[in-house]
């Protein structure tokens, strides 16, 4: 019932972290109007991604890794990091979108330079624990 949940899951990850790419790219051009589209975007994904998320565990529970051995130790490694910084980055997205909206830009701009590179790790270690969890060749 809930099999590919996950997979969704995971494209939304994956589809946040190429809206940040896109808006990181956009700026740096100085194209401000796709920069903010991509960065609501990601924002609109990210936020639906922690509800799916928060709703396919509240009713499947946790999922246990098959691995064993080194891929174990790898497997935790990038899901702890990803856990904390998880947490750690909705406080700082929140802050970066609000110094944005109140047209605070070089504060904006400073908070960005931290929030984005997190945000995209959350985003791309969010796939591979998805990869490792559920297709990788030490899965049944």
């Amino acid at each position: 019932m809930y099999g590919n949940w996950p997979l969704f899951n995971a494209s939304l990850n994956a589809t946040s972290a190429l809206l940040l790419m896109g808006g990181w790219l956009a700026i740096r051009a100085k194209r401000i109007g796709l920069h903010v589209a991509c960065m609501i975007g990601a924002c609109t994904v990210s936020a639906a991604f922690l509800v799916s998320y928060l709703l396919y565990h509240a009713r499947v529970g946790s999922v246990h890794f098959q691995g064993k051995g080194w891929v174990r130790a790898v497997y935790f490694g990038i899901l702890i990091s990803h856990t904390v910084l998880a947490l750690v980055i909705i406080p700082l997205i929140l802050r970066t979108v609000k110094l944005a909206v109140q047209r605070r830009f070089p504060q904006h701009v400073r908070l960005a330079q931290r929030t984005l590179p997190l945000w995209f790790y959350v985003c791309v270690s969010g796939v591979v624990v998805y990869w490792m969890l559920y297709c990788g060749p030490w899965n049944p």
